[in-house]
This record gives structure tokens, sequence and C-alpha cells, in this order.
């Protein structure tokens, strides 16, 4: 399990990370998300004791980095700026990491197989393309079978065949009860793989919890086209049997945007309106509209977005 507590630390004048608090539960794939800037690497890279932090605490399996007797069997990380000497093969390049750890060389082939990187073993790494580096990237950051995987970015440079493979490769190490941490802008991807989310705005927290409440919490829209939106819109503000819109506004498009009430009690106004309907669609959120709506233009003193009470991502 991964618990950061009151996480806060600061570069002179710049507050990159600003009393952050969320649990991973193992078992699941939480995204940590965030703009570029929000305070992402500089949170995990305080989990994995590389930078100290000035305020709060983070702990794995209750315990901070640094006092994990044999850290590379508790917890696997792969960083985005982890660097592979080119002249080695992948083989020697994990070979070196287990003799560091104490782990058995033949480790470093089965991490390799696990990542589809078996047929590449004997290649030196200045060949591989940054998809393969993500690889063996992640080859590495499994070599000790860790039950916590702290992964930043690992979907850059993947081609989509790569990104499909990442997906079930994460989905797998969570059936297996692995804690899995992994941060991303491939927020497309990220709806179809994780189970939870924590999401970071200019160095604090703005929501955490189960990705499919948040997604479900900001509801959808319908849109509607017609030559005759005025007579519809003036039936939906008088009411439809009762139900009557939240908000109503015209798109960019000139489309009718309305929220709050389903498309068959919009069909109905229509109706009522005797108006000709061009098209009446509803939009479901996801994720890409949550994080903007959530992210951009944020206040720095604005407070997060409907936290959970302990600020921890529920299972």
């Amino acid at each position: 399990m991964i618990r950061v507590d009151g996480l806060t630390k600061s570069f002179g004048p710049v507050h990159a990370v600003d009393h952050v608090s969320f649990a991973v539960e193992p078992g699941t794939v939480t995204a940590f998300l965030g703009p570029n800037g929000a305070g992402k690497t500089t949170t995990l890279r305080m989990l994995l004791g590389l930078v100290r932090p000035d305020e709060g605490t983070a702990t794995i399996d209750g315990r901070p980095y640094a006092a994990l007797e044999h850290p590379l069997r508790v917890v696997g990380a792969a960083l985005e700026s982890s660097s592979v000497h080119p002249g080695r093969t992948a083989r020697d390049h994990l070979r070196v990491q287990c003799v560091a750890a104490g782990i058995p060389e033949t480790q470093a082939d089965a991490a390799l197989a696990l990542v589809g990187l078996e047929d590449a073993a004997g290649r030196r790494t200045g060949q591989f393309s940054t998809g393969m580096r993500q690889r063996l990237g992640l080859a590495g950051a499994v070599l000790g079978d860790p039950q916590v995987l702290v992964l930043d970015e690992p979907a850059n440079g993947l081609d989509p065949e790569g990104i499909v493979w990442l997906r079930g490769f994460l989905r797998h190490l969570a059936s297996l009860g692995r804690t899995v941490l992994v941060s991303s802008h491939v927020l497309a991807e990220v709806q179809h793989t994780a189970d939870d989310v924590v999401i970071l705005a200019r160095g604090r927290l703005v929501r955490s919890g189960p990705l499919a409440e948040l997604v479900e919490s900001r509801g959808g829209h319908v849109v509607v086209r017609s030559p005759d939106l005025g007579a519809v819109r003036a039936v939906l503000e008088a009411g439809v049997d009762g139900a009557r819109p939240t908000a109503m506004r015209t798109a960019a498009d000139g489309a009718l945007v309305v929220e709050g009430i389903p498309p068959e009690v919009v069909g109905r106004a229509a109706l009522r309106a005797g108006a000709e309907l061009h098209e009446l669609r509803e939009e479901r959120s996801d994720l890409e509209g949550v994080f903007l709506a959530l992210t951009q233009d944020r206040p720095a003193d604005q407070p997060p977005d409907q936290p959970t009470d302990s600020g921890s991502v529920a299972s």
C-alpha cells in the first residue's frame, strides 16, 4: 500500500507540492494525473526517496522508501528520466541491477520475457527505440517481483499496439494483488485502464477516488440541432411534465446544449414545440472533459473539488 500524508515541497519561491494526501490500495491501478508542472514527478520522487519533503510523509507498506530492507523486492519503479548505458545489452543492464539488489541473475531473462523483450535480450540498448526503452524500464521495475509498482509516464514512446499491451500488463499486475501507481497524460487510455485516480493541479490535490464515480459525478448533456431552437428552448424553460434543465447554453457551432434532463424529455419538448429536429444526442462525460474542468484555470487558493474525507483513494 502507498500512503502520502501532507506531502509538501518547495523549490525556492515555487510551491511544487502543497500538502498532498492520498492512498493507493493493493489490487488497483491508480492513475496519477495533472497538467505539466502540477507536481506529479516531484511527488513520485519524494515517494521513492529521491527528493526530501519539506513537510509530510510518503510511505510504502508503512515505511519510507529509505527504510525498506530490500527495496527492489518491495517496490519497483520506472521513472521517465531513468537512464540506460547504450553500450550494454538489455540482459546485462538488468543483471547489473540484480547484483546490486541481491536478486538471482536469472530474473533478468524472466523480466525481459514478461515485457516482451526476450528476442532483444542480447541487443545493445543504444539501438533501442523509445518504446523498447520504456519496456526495458518496466522490466527493471518488476525485476524483484515487487508488490508495489510506481511508473512515471510508461506509455511515452509506445505505438498503439504497445499502449494496448501496457493496458493488459498493468491490469494483470493489479489482478495479482499488486499496488500500481502510474502517471500518464494519455487520458483516453487511462479511462480504459485505471480503477482510481489522483488529480493534482498547481501542486494541490483537486480530486481522488474511483474513476467511475468521478466521471459519473460530472453527468452528461444533450445536444440539440434544429432550425427552431428558440421554440425548443422556450418549452424547456417552461418545463416538460415537471422536468426542467439545470442549464442550457448555445455551443460555438450553434447547437443547443441541455444539462440535467435525459434526451427523451428534450425530444418531447421538441415535439410540443412543433420543431424539426436535425440532431438529438446524449454526450456522456469522459475523463478528458472532467480532467480539464478540474484543472484548467484553477486559482491557487481554490480548495479541492469534493475531496474524500481522508484524501485517500477508495478501493
